[in-house]
């Protein structure tokens, strides 16, 4: 889907999943990509730290020369646990937000983050409030509260709920669109990836996954189904898309909404 030339990316999450997937594609059509991960990629750090963000940062700025032209922040957890929310949106939002200057400094700059169809799902108000307003220990005390309370499973979701927010709030601002970046977040619904296969795998899981994501248009995805549609928007080629949260869920979000999204 790219158009010819090689580009320079900045893809975190690289190590396994759909990181992996975007990583193999980009370089097969002669990009250059460098890849981020806890452990064995060009670039190793822990998202979950304000001292592993600041590494990616200066690693890539290092390994870069100081310019991107399109940054995939695919990095992401879904624990019971407070690291989830630490990774999911502060890791995220430092990424994007470490990285702009670099990508201001590219051609074509693009920029877009995994969310997820469970951004969608009821949430907790104490995270994702918390999160949006930079305020990383509130987030991270009302991800433990949650735990306290027999609710971990809404970590994750609420960390994708302000992610997304965070994106439709920051995509039309003079540091983003106004600098011609177009920033756009992806949101899969349940893709077969290592984070994925514990719960795919445990008795009865399955089942209450498919009941809360219905994905009537052939079932779970693949990593590498939806690497076209990251290609796309951080190609030249997406011009005017920009602030959108796209669902890659196979009808999960029309399944669950119906026409309430208008």
């Amino acid at each position: 889907m790219s158009p010819a030339g090689n580009r320079t990316y900045l893809v975190t999450g690289a190590a396994s999943g759909i990181g992996e997937a975007i990583v193999a594609r980009l370089r097969a059509q002669g990009h250059t990509v460098f890849g981020a991960d806890l452990a064995g990629a060009d670039i190793d750090a822990d998202l979950a730290t304000p001292e592993g963000r600041a590494r990616l940062v200066d690693r890539a700025r290092e390994l870069s020369g100081g310019r991107l032209d399109a940054v995939i922040a695919s990095a992401g957890r879904n624990l019971f646990d407070p690291q989830t929310v630490k990774v999911n949106y502060f890791g995220a939002v430092a990424t994007l937000e470490g990285l702009r200057p670099l990508l201001a400094a590219g051609s074509d700059p693009r920029a877009v983050v995994i969310s997820s169809v469970t951004a969608i799902h009821p949430h907790d108000p104490a995270i994702a409030d918390a999160a949006l307003a930079g305020d990383e220990p509130a987030a991270t005390a009302a991800a433990e509260a949650a735990l306290e309370r027999g609710e971990g499973h809404a970590i994750y979701g609420s960390s994708k709920n302000a992610l997304a927010r965070w994106v439709r709030r920051t995509a039309a601002t003079a540091e983003w669109a106004g600098a011609g970046i177009p920033l756009n977040a992806v949101a899969p619904g349940t893709v077969l990836t290592p984070m994925t296969a514990p719960m795919l795998a445990a008795p009865g899981v399955r089942e209450v996954l498919d009941s809360v994501i219905p994905m009537p248009l052939h079932g779970h995805a693949a990593a590498h189904q939806v690497a076209p549609l990251l290609d796309f928007l951080s190609s030249p080629e997406n011009t005017h898309v920009t602030g959108q949260i796209v669902f890659v869920d196979g009808g999960a979000d029309a399944a669950l909404r119906g026409d309430g999204a208008w």
